[in-house]
């Protein structure tokens, strides 16, 4: 039986995407060069999601403290050229909008959007 880390590896997102690009041939095929790398792009991107969530529909769903499953919050960090990183984020469950520029957010989940943030701040040249 896979374990939910398993789901991420390189192969079963190489094979989610090529899924997907197979599902979408005919658009694939009217796209020039450019467009076709920012659909696979795109593409990785959703698999990374869809799979961070089957992995976590296989992991253990013990009902935590307050009776509801618990947060989960995923950061994949993937090369994405010589010195460039891309960075996905997914969250489950979702992350709630309260208005205000506020989010409601398990534990996991806040610990992750504060990982999320100083990674960004890093990224900022003028932060700081």
């Amino acid at each position: 039986m896979p374990t939910p880390d398993d789901l991420l590896a390189e192969a079963p997102l190489e094979a989610a995407v090529a899924a997907l690009a197979e599902r979408n041939h005919h658009h694939l095929a009217q796209m020039n060069p450019a467009e076709r790398q920012d659909a696979l792009k795109h593409w990785r991107e959703l698999a990374v999601a869809v799979l961070t969530a089957a992995g976590a529909a296989l992991g253990d769903e013990s009902p935590v403290a307050n009776g509801g499953a618990p947060g989960r919050a995923v950061i994949v960090l993937e090369d994405s050229g010589p010195e460039e990183i891309a960075i996905h984020a997914t969250f489950f469950p979702q992350l709630q909008d309260l208005g205000g520029g506020e989010v409601g957010a398990t534990p996991a989940q806040a610990a992750a959007l504060e990982l999320l943030e100083q990674i960004s701040d890093d990224d900022d040249p003028g932060a700081g």
